[in-house]
C-alpha cells in the first residue's frame, strides 16, 4: 500500500483544567493527538466521547471540528485563539496555565495537523473510523510501545531538537495505526483493497495515474487490463461496486474539487488539465456531479463531497 503521511503544523499544548480546545477548522486534514499528560476527554464532530489516559495517541484520518476537554461537556476554545510561540518551522509551543497551575496537574498534549494520503488506496480514508485510536494496534503490534514512550519523554523533557523528534514520531505512530487497521480487515472497504491489490485492476489505476489527459473509455482501459470490454466492466463492477465510467467521473470531479478549493487553481487551468474543450463544458459536468458550481465551491474554499467518494482513489484522470 503506498501511503504518504507527513505533519503540516504541530502544537505542543500544556494547559490546566478545565479547559476545551476546540481543532479541525482546516477541511479534509487529518488530525493526530497525543496525550503525554492526561486524561483527556475527545469529543468528535459526531458528538461521540472518548477518554484519552496518559500515553494514548488518536488519528482522526478525515479530521473535522472536534475538541480535547478536561470535561466532557465544557465549552471549547478553538485552538488558534490560544498565544503560541514558535519553537520551529512546523511546531509550536502553547503553555496554557500559570505559573502555580503548569505543574502536577496539568494536562500535556502534542497534536498535529496531517497532509494524509494513501495514494491509489484513497477510498479507504471514507470508510476509516472517526477515531482511530493506538490501543487497537498494542496487542499485535507492541513494537509501537517504546516509540509512544520515546514520545512522552521528548514532549516532557524538551531536549535539544525535540520538536522535529516529536514530529517523526508522530508521523511513524499515525502510519502505524492506518496500517494496523488495513490488516485487520478494512471494515467494509475489503472490495476495494480487492481491487487495488489485484495486478491487473492494479495495471488500470497505475494507466490513469501515469496519462491524466487522456480520453480514456472502456474500451482502453479494458484493454490496459489485458481483457474484453464484457469481462473488464463485469469485474470492476463486481469488486469496486461501481462502472468505470462512473468511477472515472467522480474522481476526476474529486480531484477538480480539490485543485478548485485547495490549491486555488483557475477554473480555465483545471478545465484544460482535465481535457476538456471549454471552460462552459467543465462547470457543466462539475455541477452536475458534485450539485455546486465551480465559482462556488471556490469561494467557500472547501471541496464538495461527492454521493461515491469512498469509490474514488486520490488520482489524476480525465473524464469521459
Amino acid at each position: 500500500m503506498g501511503m504518504r503521511l507527513y505533519g503540516l503544523h504541530y502544537n505542543r499544548v500544556q494547559i490546566a483544567p478545565p479547559f476545551g480546545i476546540r481543532f479541525g477548522e482546516a477541511p479534509s486534514r487529518a488530525q493526530f493527538h497525543f496525550i503525554a499528560q492526561g486524561p483527556v476527554y475527545l469529543r468528535s464532530s459526531g458528538g461521540a466521547v472518548h477518554l484519552l489516559e496518559s500515553g494514548d495517541a488518536v488519528l482522526l484520518p478525515r479530521g473535522g471540528i472536534h475538541g480535547l476537554l478536561s470535561e466532557p461537556d465544557l465549552p471549547c476554545r478553538d485552538i488558534t485563539h490560544f498565544e503560541a510561540a514558535s519553537i520551529c518551522d512546523t511546531v509550536s509551543d502553547i503553555a496554557a496555565c500559570t505559573e502555580d497551575t503548569c505543574r502536577t496537574k496539568d494536562v500535556l498534549v502534542f497534536s498535529g495537523c496531517m497532509e494524509f494520503d494513501l495514494g491509489t488506496m484513497h477510498p479507504l480514508t471514507v470508510l476509516m473510523p472517526e477515531v482511530m485510536q493506538v490501543g487497537t494496534l498494542i496487542d499485535r503490534n507492541p513494537e509501537i510501545l517504546p516509540i509512544l514512550e520515546a514520545m512522552e519523554r521528548e514532549v516532557r523533557i524538551e531536549r535539544a531538537g525535540f520538536a522535529g523528534i516529536l514530529t517523526r514520531l508522530a508521523e511513524v505512530v499515525s502510519a502505524s495505526i492506518v496500517r494496523g487497521w488495513v490488516e485487520c480487515g478494512c471494515g467494509d472497504a475489503t472490495g476495494w483493497v480487492e481491487a487495488l491489490r489485484d495486478p491487473r485492476l492494479g495495471r488500470v489505476i497505475a494507466a490513469l495515474h501515469r496519462d491524466p489527459g487522456r480520453n480514456w473509455t472502456v474500451e482502453s482501459l479494458a484493454s490496459e487490463m489485458g481483457s474484453s470490454r464484457s469481462v473488464f466492466a463485469e469485474r470492476f463492477l463486481a469488486i469496486t461496486g461501481t462502472t468505470p465510467l462512473r468511477y472515472v467521473t467522480e474522481l476526476r470531479m474529486r480531484l477538480a474539487s480539490q485543485w478548485i478549493a485547495r490549491d486555488r487553481l483557475s477554473i480555465e487551468t483545471v478545465a484544460e488539465r482535465l481535457g476538456y474543450g471549454s471552460q462552459a463544458a467543465f462547470s457543466r459536468a462539475f455541477k452536475r456531479v458534485t450539485g455546486q458550481s465551480p465559482g462556488a465551491v471556490r469561494t467557500a474554499g472547501i471541496p464538495p463531497l461527492i454521493e461515491n467518494e469512498q469509490a474514488m482513489p486520490t488520482s489524476n484522470v480525465t473524464e469521459m
